[in-house]
C-alpha cells in the first residue's frame, strides 16, 4: 500500500507498534451543505450503532469504545476479524450494529450486546443477537499516521482493504449528492446521514463543522439523575426517569421520560437505579414541584438515549421516548445537541 500526502510515521512505543489511543472525531448535527457546496463533501448513511474504534496488530485485536473501555469480550464474533485484515496493523474508526429480521439496523436489539462482560453469555448472545462492525474511516497503517490526510484519500485507503466478511463490512459512501444519500437513508428506515467535507483531516476526540450528521429524527443522550414511582402496571418499577445533561451549573434538568420501555427494560433499569440510590437531589437547582414529588434520586452515573420532539422555551425536551442506555458514554461527555 503506497501512502503519500500528509501522513506521518509514528514512533508509537506500545504493544504491536500501535498508538494506544485514538479518540474517535465527531460530528456536529445540522442540516444538509446547501446546493453550492454539495461537491465538497462525502456522504455516509448513519448506522444506529455503537461508536467503536478497532486496533489491529497482528493477530491481535482490541475494540475501543467512546468512554476507552475494551469491548471485545462483548463482541467475540469480531475475533475472525483479526485474521481478516492479515497481519497488518490498522486502526479503523466504525460503528458496530445489530440487524432486526428487515435487515435494518436495530438499537434495541443490540442494548443486550453492550454490557456483557462474561465471555460465556457473551458467546451465546453471538448466536443469537450476532452484530456486525461496520468501517467508515482508517486511521494508521503499517507505522503511518493517516489522520493527517484528507477524508477522501483515508476513504480510498480504507477502500482498497476490501475488508468485507461475515461479520463486517465496509459500506460505501456518496461524493456529492446529499439530497439523494438523505432519501436514501429514510427509504431504508435508517437515522439519517453524516456529511464529511472531502478534504477534512481527522482530528481526534473533537467535535468538528467539518462533519455534519443530519438525522432523520432527533436523539439526545441524557444522564439519569432519578425516578418517580409508577401505577397500575408498573406500580413494582418506575413511571418515569429524571433526566438531566452536565451544565455550568451541575446537572441540569432536561425533563422526563415515561414511554418507549418494555418489561424487560424496566425491570433490568429498577435494579440498575436501587443500586445507585441517594438521598439528595444530584441536580444543580430544584425542579418544579410536580416533577420532584416522590421522586427517588439516584447517582448520576447512567447515560441513556432519548428520541424527542423539540426543545421547549424552558429547556425541556417535549415528547422524549426512551431508546436505550449507553454503557459506552461517559456522563461528562453528554452535552446538548444543537440541531438547527
Amino acid at each position: 500500500m503506497i501512502i503519500a500526502g500528509s501522513a506521518r510515521v509514528v514512533q508509537t512505543g506500545t504493544v504491536r507498534g500501535l498508538p494506544e489511543l485514538i479518540r474517535p472525531m465527531l460530528a456536529v448535527p445540522g442540516v444538509l451543505p446547501p446546493a453550492r457546496r454539495d461537491d465538497d463533501y462525502g456522504y455516509e448513511l448513519k448506522w444506529d450503532g455503537v461508536r467503536t474504534v478497532g486496533y489491529f496488530g497482528g493477530r491481535r485485536l482490541r475494540l475501543m469504545s467512546r468512554n476507552d473501555r475494551d469491548a471485545l469480550v462483548s463482541y467475540p464474533e469480531m475475533a475472525d476479524l483479526a485474521a481478516a485484515v492479515e497481519g497488518q496493523r490498522l486502526v479503523l474508526d466504525g460503528e458496530i450494529v445489530a440487524f432486526d429480521e428487515s435487515g435494518r439496523p436495530s438499537f434495541g436489539r443490540l442494548q443486550s450486546r453492550m454490557h456483557v462482560a462474561d465471555p460465556k453469555q457473551a458467546a451465546r448472545l453471538a448466536g443469537t443477537v450476532p452484530v456486525n462492525y461496520l468501517f467508515f474511516d482508517l486511521l494508521f497503517v503499517d507505522g503511518a499516521d493517516l489522520t493527517g490526510l484528507p477524508y477522501s484519500a483515508r476513504r480510498e485507503l480504507l477502500e482498497s482493504l476490501e475488508l468485507r466478511g461475515p461479520r463486517w463490512d465496509t459500506p460505501p459512501y456518496f461524493q456529492g449528492g446529499g439530497a439523494d444519500a438523505l432519501s436514501v437513508s429514510r427509504i431504508q428506515g435508517l437515522e439519517g446521514i453524516v456529511a464529511k467535507r472531502l478534504e477534512s483531516v481527522y482530528q481526534p476526540g473533537r467535535r468538528s463543522t467539518d462533519w455534519i450528521k443530519v438525522k432523520i429524527f432527533r436523539t439526545q443522550e441524557v444522564v439519569i439523575g432519578g425516578w418517580r414511582p409508577g401505577q397500575g402496571s408498573r406500580s413494582r418499577t418506575f413511571g418515569s426517569l429524571l433526566m438531566g445533561i452536565p451544565g455550568e451549573a451541575g446537572l441540569e434538568y432536561v425533563g422526563h421520560v415515561g414511554s418507549g420501555f418494555t418489561e424487560r427494560i424496566l425491570a433490568d433499569l429498577m435494579t440498575k437505579l436501587r443500586a445507585l440510590e441517594r438521598t439528595r437531589s444530584p441536580f444543580g437547582s430544584a425542579l418544579p414541584a410536580k416533577d420532584a414529588k416522590d421522586a427517588h434520586w439516584v447517582r448520576p452515573t447512567l447515560v441513556g438515549e432519548v428520541a424527542y420532539g423539540e426543545w421547549t422555551a424552558d429547556g425541556r425536551l417535549r415528547h422524549p421516548s426512551w431508546r436505550g442506555l449507553r454503557p459506552d458514554k461517559d456522563p461528562k461527555s453528554v452535552v446538548r445537541e444543537l440541531y438547527p
